[in-house]
């Protein structure tokens, strides 16, 4: 089998070939777990020339028992060909060279990646055994257009299903799919498959283990993609038979490998944002995940089982199938072997599921109110948390039996494979910081940096010790913070006035008189200390010619906060200041300095300000500036 990259040139592969001994060997294994129908014989054979790694022979590209004659040109159309499954379908079809493929999607044009352009993509539109069609299948006149002169509709478009928004899902999932379906039926498209979800039999409750074909749809659905893909799949299933059109209803289960855009590169961002240490529920909930090559491969099998003839044809379409990799393994399992082999920390603190609930749901409710002005998809969501603690596993025995389904990859492979092509996602490539921290930045270099951030353990203790003298003295006894400072003042005074009066020398001791220059600044302090003085207030002003613009919201944000503290702090007692604040500075600072990253990364989930702080959604959200015309 190619791999990415690689070219194939039309007279690389022969015309008929004799399989190996290899694909002898590989068919008589696979022949004694299937049934012995023609469409059996087909996808085995298919699945035989993979597993030996050998050219897909001329008479299987078409049909399983006529060869195609070599004028003769057929077209199978593939919807959202440049998703992430679809794209590796699109690339085992023409590798097999069973159909032309027209690829539909939104884009205006194909963009390919650099390996698409050297590889079977970028050669099949080329010599036009590929065609880019964009396309929206909300528009119907697009969809026929589309679907022109097809055999086949590989019925894969589908919105991201982290985002839940009904209206969207269904005028996709749904609608969308309708328009699919008249135009087979309109257009005599033969054979019409389409991509569906396990989920739409998942409630988001009630876990399922080893679940077959014979689960019905629930009441509810644990979201609107969910909830809207199984409509879409009644409609294809009732679509039937309708003017010779054969249909039939793919569920591989949660699908990964090379190309993932989500959940590999959502995993890395979340083990860089420190979240990855965590395991949500009690971690021993089983998952079904399929590789990506093998969803691609359940489609060609479902394909050319509605393809064959006779009785195989008519026991295949009608029918939904679960899609895995036939081997289940522990979610958090599978997600630490994928963290581990890219070089991050396993998981391995439990939260409760009833912990981040609350707090799922109102990521959701802000991301309801602030997604129109453009932010981000939050990762934690309630569906997210139900997906994440629940047992999903299924049996792929109806597709083996009715499809010939088998993986071409296993799921040490399928892990393998994976982990490789996301190299550039290494823990080890992560720019390391340098320089101070923030905290260090903030207190400067001086004495209040020493004590506060420990860098003079003596002085940070004699700082401590002098404090709790002043507490036990002064502040206990229920003095005001003024009084407690004028007599600080005046023992000073006091202290001074009897150490200056002091002889040189007292009972054998040399007394060391202060100096007079340590009461007097050098010119040069005087000079660092008004400058210092006219920064601060040049930068105030400009803070509050910014807020008085009403362009700066987030530093509105920050100068209020800041009010907001100095205003709590100013309400307290001497006491409260003494017993809450002081020792909370003298820990925070410390922590913050020598873990700025991990609660950097904490406060971004906590506060996710910056996923709606883009100009466009301030711009927005500015209640003193009317809106520009694009904007109503």
């Amino acid at each position: 089998m190619p791999r990415h990259g690689d070219i194939e040139t039309p007279s690389s592969p022969p015309l008929s070939r004799k399989p190996t001994t290899k694909t002898h060997q590989a068919m008589r294994h696979i022949n004694r777990t299937t049934t012995n129908t023609t469409a059996n014989k087909v996808a085995t054979n298919i699945l035989a020339m993979e597993v030996a790694g050998d050219q897909i022979p001329a008479n299987l590209r078409v049909t399983g028992t006529v060869e195609m004659a070599a004028s003769q040109e057929r077209w199978c159309v593939v919807t959202g060909g440049r998703g992430f499954a679809a794209r590796h379908l699109v690339d085992m079809l023409i590798r097999y060279e069973i159909y032309s493929v027209r690829i539909t999607d939104l884009g205006p044009d194909i963009k390919l990646e650099p390996y698409e352009e050297r590889g079977n993509l970028g050669q099949a539109l080329r010599l036009g055994r590929a065609q880019y069609v964009s396309m929206d299948l909300r528009d119907k006149s697009q969809v026929l257009k589309a679907c022109e002169g097809a055999e086949v509709v590989f019925h894969m478009a589908a919105p991201d299903s982290s985002i839940n928004n009904y209206k969207l899902h269904y005028s996709v999932n749904v609608q969308g799919t309708k328009n699919v379906i008249e135009a087979c039926t309109e257009l005599n498209v033969k054979r019409l498959i389409y991509t569906s979800s396990p989920s739409v039999v998942f409630d988001g409750i009630h876990g399922i283990f080893n679940g077959d074909e014979s689960l019905t749809y629930p009441s509810k659905h644990n979201d609107s993609y969910s909830e809207t893909k199984a409509e879409g799949e009644v409609l294809v299933l009732k679509a039937n038979g309708t003017n010779g059109l054969l249909t039939c209803c793919i569920r591989p289960s949660s699908i990964f490998g090379p190309g993932d855009k989500l959940l590999v590169p959502s995993l890395v961002a979340a083990a860089r944002a420190g979240k990855s240490k965590f395991i949500i529920g009690d971690g021993t909930n089983m998952y079904d995940f399929t590789y990506v090559e093998n969803v691609a491969h359940a489609h060609v099998c479902a394909e050319r089982a509605l393809a064959s003839d006779g009785s195989a044809s008519k026991k295949a379409a009608g029918e939904a199938y679960f899609i895995t990799n036939m081997e289940p393994i522990k979610f958090w399992e599978f997600m630490s072997l994928i963290l581990v082999g890219l070089g991050y920390e396993r998981p391995r603190i439990k939260i409760p599921a009833y912990v981040m609930m609350p707090i799922a749901r109102m990521v959701e409710r802000i991301y309801n109110i602030f997604a129109p002005y453009g932010m981000k998809v939050p990762q934690l969501t309630p569906s997210r948390i139900r997906l994440l603690t629940c047992n999903r596993t299924f049996n792929s025995a109806k597709a083996n039996d009715r499809l010939g389904y088998l993986p071409i990859v296993s799921l040490q492979e399928g892990l393998k494979r994976t982990i490789e092509s996301y190299s550039n996602l290494r823990a080890e490539l992560l720019p390391r910081k340098e320089g101070p921290s923030k905290a260090a930045i903030y207190l400067g270099n001086g004495i209040v940096g020493d004590i506060f951030l420990w860098r003079n353990t003596r002085l940070t203790w004699t700082a401590i010790l002098g404090l709790i003298l002043f507490y036990i003295n002064y502040v206990l006894p229920g003095s005001t913070m003024m009084n407690a400072i004028s007599k600080v003042l005046i023992w000073t005074s006091i202290a001074l006035f009897v150490h200056g009066k002091l002889p040189d020398r007292l009972m054998g001791y040399s007394i060391e008189k202060i100096p007079e220059s340590k009461f007097r600044y050098s010119e040069e302090t005087i000079r660092r200390t008004v400058l210092s003085v006219a920064s601060i207030w040049n930068c105030a002003v400009d803070n509050l010619k910014s807020i008085s613009s009403g362009n700066d919201w987030m530093l509105f944000f920050k100068m209020a906060l800041s009010l907001f503290i100095i205003s709590w702090i100013g309400s307290m007692s001497l006491q409260n200041f003494f017993v809450k604040v002081l020792p909370f500075a003298f820990v925070v600072f410390y922590i913050y300095d020598q873990y700025e990253d991990e609660v950097d990364r904490l406060l971004k989930i906590i506060f996710p300000v910056e996923r709606f702080s883009n100009p466009n959604v301030l711009r927005l959200l500015n209640p003193f500036k009317p809106l520009d015309k694009h904007d109503k």
